[in-house]
């Protein structure tokens, strides 16, 4: 897999998307877990809003009870009567002085009755304190948590019971006032509504810290049992920020947020420890690096995967351009290529060193078959005879016919010759036909007025490219099987035509026929590539030179004419005939 790291632009490639890859995900998996951590402290924030909201509402709301008591004391003469009876006395010059202004026919009224069922629900209220001041002193009137009263009268205004601590409650000041001189000032109500009980509203909200501290620096922890909390909630006040991140340590801090109130006189402080809310939520980020790390990998792998191939086909490419500089055109595995620039050079090289391969062969190849079939001709097709039978004709024609018999003769013979022994191996086919055509004129010598011949070849023909001394050898063949001395009417004819996809020639004469069985173990030698029977190398030769030469785009055919004689048909494809005009092989 790692293979692609021994090429060097590849392996600076791999490390340089690795970084890439581990900056992006981590970047990514750090992005994510603040997005996590900044909802989870957004849902801390939006509880400690929730709570402020509730204690805001709460001590609003006994506000507006105290305002509606005070505004009942004053609409009430005998409930106000019973205010002052109350007022400095002590509980006996209370209850004389309630006995003292009662009458008859109206019912008694009581001031500490009224303030229970009224502001403290019985006594399981907010308010669990309501006091009555003059100047020096003041009487207490306190309900506990079952509800009930109690009483203290003629305490001094400097007793810790009126001391006003956000530790014991808020104390709203509401002046008493004479109904019938609003201006003169009979004394003060306190009200102390409990702290207690009012952040006791609050225990259903998820705080992890939250604590409310007043103007003067006292603290009240509402929720949480942190030991620092009261020392952390005067470094958030003294921060001055309504919300934001406190450094408690060298890797620690805490998220607070704090509300102001303007009612009330406090602020109300909410804080999550970060290294807390961590550990909490560990699973979910674990999850998040499970899957950046997942994703990460997945990328890796990919980006391995392509590297890969890519070295894989440039490894290829290099193979390919060394096979080519040491003429190794040995077949390879077939490549699985790619669609890109990799994989179409890569099968561009395959598809070179083919072509090179083939054109080696059919040109150095073909050069040394031609040498061996040229010998082979020279030792098997030409017939020592014919020369010496030739030189004969010529002779006996000079003694009896005129001299321009026997120039011609000559001249055809050493054109015949001269033709033979030129270095050329590819000529156009109708060089091929001329040197047939020489030779068959010399048969007209030898045979005179027994032997005739017909070329008819299209012009298209003519311009084709081929191996040199193929029609020969197989015209010769008809003088050696199928010609007939006896005969007054030896014919040989050769046809040439173009078709929609090939060229043909033919090759016909009308000596003897060849015995089928013959004729069938002919054509199986010819498809085997057998090598030939002495009397049959001729055609053995020439068949392999043009299949060798055209390759797959040449087919020969060998059959009986119905009435006397051979026909040889030679079929060569377009496609085959371009590819060889295509290529440089003189």
């Amino acid at each position: 897999m790692l293979s692609f790291m021994q090429i060097k632009i590849y392996r600076g490639k791999f490390i340089a998307y690795a970084v890439f890859v581990v900056f992006i995900g981590l970047t990514i998996g750090a992005l994510t877990c603040a997005v996590l951590l900044d909802q989870w402290v957004g849902n801390s924030r939006n509880e400690a809003n929730g709570a402020f909201t509730r204690v805001e509402n709460t001590l609003q709301y006994d506000a507006d009870r105290i305002e509606a008591f005070m505004q009942r004391v004053y609409s009430n003469s005998a409930l106000v009567s019973d205010v002052r009876s109350f007022l400095g006395n002590t509980a006996e010059g209370y209850l004389t002085s309630r006995l003292q202004n009662s009458h008859y026919n109206r019912p008694l009224v009581s001031f500490p009755e009224d303030i229970k069922s009224f502001l403290s629900n019985g006594g399981k209220g907010d308010i669990t304190q309501i006091s009555l001041h003059t100047s020096l002193e003041g009487n207490v009137v306190s309900f506990d948590s079952n509800g009930n009263t109690s009483f203290q009268f003629r305490l001094p205004n400097t007793d810790p019971k009126f001391r006003e601590t956000i530790q014991r409650g808020f104390v709203y000041h509401k002046k008493l006032s004479d109904p019938n001189q609003i201006a003169r000032q009979l004394g003060e109500f306190r009200f102390l509504v409990s702290s207690d009980r009012i952040f006791k509203t609050v225990q259903n909200y998820h705080l992890s810290e939250a604590a409310a501290i007043s103007a003067s620096g006292e603290v009240y922890q509402v929720a949480g049992n942190g030991r620092n909390t009261e020392e952390l909630v005067r470094r958030i006040v003294a921060d001055g920020r309504s919300h934001g991140f406190l450094k408690t340590g060298f890797a620690d801090a805490v998220y607070f947020v704090s509300f102001n109130s303007t009612e009330f006189d406090y602020r109300f402080v909410s804080m999550v420890d970060m290294a807390p809310l961590i550990r909490q939520k560990a699973s979910v980020l674990l999850i998040v690096f499970l899957i950046v790390l997942v994703a990460m990998i997945s990328v890796l792998l990919l980006i391995m995967y392509n590297l890969r191939e890519d070295a894989n086909f440039l490894r290829r490419i290099i193979l390919s351009i060394g096979r080519a500089k040491t003429a190794d055109f040995t077949l390879v595995n077939p490549a699985r290529y790619r669609r890109n620039e990799y994989g179409m050079i890569a099968r561009e090289l395959d598809d070179m060193i083919q072509q090179l391969d083939r054109h080696i062969q059919t040109n150095y190849l073909l050069k040394l078959k031609q040498q061996e079939t040229e010998m082979k001709a020279l030792q098997h097709q030409i017939n020592p005879h014919f020369l010496y039978n030739t030189l004969e004709v010529i002779r006996s024609s000079a003694l009896m016919n005129r001299a321009d018999y026997t120039s011609d003769a000559i001249a055809t013979l050493g054109a015949l010759y001269r033709d033979i022994v030129k270095n050329e191996n590819i000529i156009p086919l109708g060089s091929e036909l001329n040197l047939l055509q020489k030779y068959l004129k010399i048969m007209e010598f030898k045979y005179p007025e027994r032997f005739y011949y017909q070329l008819n070849v299209e012009p298209p023909l003519l311009a084709l490219p081929t191996v040199k001394f193929w029609l020969q050898p197989l015209a010769e063949n008809f003088f050696i099987h199928g010609f007939n001395p006896e005969s007054e009417f030896n014919l040989l004819i050769v046809n040439g035509w173009e078709e929609e996809d090939r060229f043909v020639l033919e090759i016909m004469d009308n000596g003897n026929k060849i015995p089928e069985e013959r004729l069938a173990e002919i054509r199986n030698k010819l498809a085997r590539g057998d090598d030939a029977e002495p009397d049959h190398i001729g055609l053995r030769n020439v068949y392999t030179r043009l299949h060798f030469f055209y390759g797959a785009g040449f087919s020969m055919t060998i059959d009986n004419n119905e009435e006397a004689g051979v026909k040889i048909g030679v079929f060569l494809s377009k496609e085959a005939t371009f590819d060889v005009q295509a290529t440089d092989r003189r």
